[in-house]
């Protein structure tokens, strides 16, 4: 071929050149074969539940030439976002602020100060809304976590995009180099990010419940041989970490966690009867802090290596424990016991999350922000 048939070859469409090596290969093509002359069943259609609410939501346009892909196994049946349309929903400001509000005020633009609706455009540097009933300037950030914010809204879109499909959570290293800003500013805007899923106490939940406690710390082992305390051996080295407690909800896939003063029977069983009643089935392992601890309560017995019998496990306690370690292991390093309920709020409110499309995650982030407050000097004092 020469120069000139090669730069012809090479501006025309994929279309075309895919029609035109077909052609001279002999081979008809077929946008449904695999290429050696077989078919493959076409496509699902896509729900309208992801992407394609992209479309009316930030001037995001329909992309041609994106392929979709053929199932696969975990969440896949969830629309995603990629980090190209990602920038197409938030070009500027504007649009990251339009998108916001819409967020905060879905019934209308109300006065976060009163609850009036008389509001109108003001002109203010930072406030651009005026009430007309109490006569404050307030901003869509205004009420919210994120009040008194000097970081542009465009910059919280894509926070919250990366600490909702980052499974394992974004350290604040990470942030701080994807979005340009300070090491310090990333660390605070992750911790007012957690606030939307801080954990309120909540009442009996349906069950059935698996209940399992964690030990989250250091090992004695790593520290320097003049640092270790004289502890014995066994489990007494434990109570040198943080306990921390867990229920998780089969019927709705929740999770709630925290930590704990001690493992002992009055402190465990009063926290699984915070989300149970007497009659509720809860399942837990045989240590005997669980004891007792509604009338439909069973073990597994994992000194004898029954780990399932029937719908008798702890599995997804289990399972949810393990996600937190790795990310506790392989993306915060550390997590100081006094921050500790924040990055629980974090995992816990992430998996509740889960099935939800991304665009769906990041409005229930943001619905959460609206309401909370967090002060940096609260988080260093």
């Amino acid at each position: 071929m020469s120069s000139q048939e090669r730069a012809s070859l090479s501006a025309l469409p994929k279309e075309s050149r895919s029609h035109r090596q077909h052609g001279r290969s002999g081979r008809a093509a077929n946008p449904q074969s695999d290429g050696k002359g077989s078919q493959t069943p076409p496509h699902p259609p896509r729900s309208r539940s992801g992407r394609d609410q992209l479309v009316g939501l930030g001037g995001l346009a329909p992309d041609p030439t994106a392929r979709q892909s053929s199932a696969a196994p975990g969440k896949s049946h969830r629309q995603g976002i990629t980090l190209i349309e990602l920038t197409r929903l938030f070009p500027d400001e504007d649009a990251a602020r339009t998108w916001f509000e819409a967020q905060v005020w879905p019934n209308g633009r109300a006065c976060p100060h009163c609850g009036s609706v008389r509001t109108h455009e003001a002109s203010h540097a930072k406030s651009p809304y005026r009430c007309s009933d109490c006569r404050h300037y307030f901003s869509v950030k205004t009420g919210t976590a994120l009040e008194a914010s000097k970081i542009p809204l465009r910059l919280w879109a894509f926070a919250i995009y990366l600490e909702v499909t980052s499974l394992k959570g974004v350290s604040s290293m990470k942030l701080h180099r994807d979005l340009g800003v300070t090491q310090k500013t990333a660390w605070f805007m992750l911790h007012r990010i957690r606030e939307s899923w801080a954990q309120e106490t909540a009442g009996p939940l349906d069950g059935p419940l698996e209940a399992d406690e964690m030990y989250v710390g250091g090992k004695h082992k790593n520290k320097p041989k003049a640092q270790r305390p004289k502890l014995g051996r066994g489990k007494r080295a434990k109570r040198e970490q943080v306990i921390v407690a867990g229920v998780k909800d089969r019927a709705t896939n929740r999770v709630h966690a925290s930590p704990v003063a001690s493992n002992d029977w009055e402190t465990l069983t009063a926290y699984v009867r915070r989300y149970a009643t007497r009659d509720t089935a809860v399942y837990t392992d045989e240590y005997l802090s669980y004891r007792n601890v509604t009338d439909r309560h069973d073990t597994v017995k994992h000194s004898q290596d029954e780990y399932v019998r029937g719908d008798v496990h702890t599995q997804g306690i289990e399972s949810f424990w393990s996600l937190f370690k790795r990310g506790y292991v392989g993306t915060y390093h550390r997590m100081s016991p006094k921050h500790l309920h924040r990055y629980l709020a974090e995992f816990t409110g992430r998996h509740g999350i889960r099935e939800q499309d991304t665009i769906d995650q990041m409005r229930s982030v943001c619905a959460g922000l609206v309401g909370r407050r967090l002060l940096y000097r609260e988080l260093i004092a």
